[in-house]
């Protein structure tokens, strides 16, 4: 049995693995499932940040990184709610074969996207399908600090069946006043009955659902393209961008005006060495080969999940030498000045030894 957390109850430090202690069905493609350690150590994070979880699958451990749906108010427990996508491999391994019981290990948690410290202004979630899960977590933070709280959350989905914690969201809208809810689908489903909005959303729906938008904090998250219209109409409207904010864990796209990075770029006919220091191999390689690739290309099972610089699963610690890095938000200023770097947007220039 795993005890309760108390007033000495350490925090749990990423080493000891996590077991599931309940699965609960949200939608016809959607489960969400609640880990806790058993050891009963508290969990310490931020509203909106997200684990890497290593699933054991057949062929070997696959690493997929999902954010928290949870709240960290609630700090004995972490849930993370996960769509079965077509296609997808481990969300599909976890909503057929994980069940209460079984443990994982689980590192995080990690990402800039969430809630400041003192989350006292004035908010504005948009989220789109599983977009939703980080904003339930934002959302249901400042439900539970016991103060009434100022959020306008809009949450589209395809059509009302698909929208997830839809009840969650309207017990809490139920219990303050500060919480004004409004969802947003594609489709009407036959023969039931749908009185919020149709459509996808627009200025229009913005203007409707939150009249005073340009005083309020914007989150957001969903599918690129949804991200990119909500910020086409928040810049079309005249809205301080810096006071929005996004998460995806899809690649970024690429624009030919972009600027180049402003170091040297890695020259891909140079040699460049790399010392794996806990594993004694050294191996030589090309400078645009990231370190992620050599790593796996020796036999090295380095634990990786989106690889192109968003998640951070892949963090490691360079012991010497220099690295071209170009990530998308997966490690802070404070972790590079320490000597992080992500395996899977490195690459060595010249010898450069790792802690691994």
């Amino acid at each position: 049995m795993i005890p309760l957390p108390n007033e000495t109850t350490p925090r749990w430090d990423g080493v000891e693995p996590l077991e599931c202690v309940m699965v609960v069905p949200e939608t016809a493609d959607v489960k969400t499932f609640v880990f806790r350690p058993p050891s009963g150590a508290v969990f310490v994070f931020r509203a909106g940040q997200f684990v890497t979880l290593e699933l054991p699958l057949p062929g070997g451990p696959l690493h997929r990184t999902y954010t928290i749906s949870s709240a960290p108010i609630s700090n004995a427990y972490i849930s993370v709610t996960v769509k079965a996508q077509p296609g997808s491999v481990g969300g599909r391994w976890m909503h057929d074969n994980l069940r209460p019981g079984m443990r994982l290990r689980v590192t995080g948690p990690g990402g800039l996207f969430h809630l400041p410290r003192h989350p006292d202004g004035k908010y504005l979630f948009i989220g789109a399908g599983s977009g939703i899960t980080p904003l339930m977590s934002m959302t249901t933070t400042l439900f539970e600090r016991g103060e009434d709280p100022d959020v306008s959350l809009v949450a589209c989905a395809r059509k009302p069946s698909d929208l997830i914690f839809r009840k969650r969201l309207e017990y809490m809208a139920s219990r303050v006043g500060g919480l004004k809810l409004h969802f947003v689908v594609d489709q009407d489903e036959p023969f039931e009955v749908w009185t919020g909005y149709r459509g996808r959303f627009n200025q229009l729906m913005l203007g409707l659902t939150t009249p005073d938008y340009l005083e309020r904090d914007v989150y957001c998250c969903g599918p690129e393209p949804f991200m990119r219209a909500v910020r086409e109409t928040l810049q079309s409207l005249g809205y301080d961008m810096a006071r929005y904010h996004q998460e995806t864990f899809t690649a970024p796209v690429e624009h030919a005006d972009d600027p180049p990075p402003p170091d040297v770029a890695p020259d891909p006919a140079a040699v460049a060495e790399l010392i794996f220091a806990r594993s004694g191999r050294t191996v030589s390689c090309s400078q645009t080969d990231t370190i992620l690739q050599v790593a796996k290309t020796s036999g090295l099972n380095l634990p990786s999940g989106c690889t192109f610089g968003v998640c951070g699963t892949c963090k490691i610690r360079k012991a010497s030498g220099e690295v071209h890095m170009v990530h998308n938000g997966g490690i802070s200023d404070e972790d590079i000045a320490e000597g992080w770097i992500l395996a899977c947007c490195s690459r060595p220039i010249g010898q450069v030894e790792i802690e691994a």
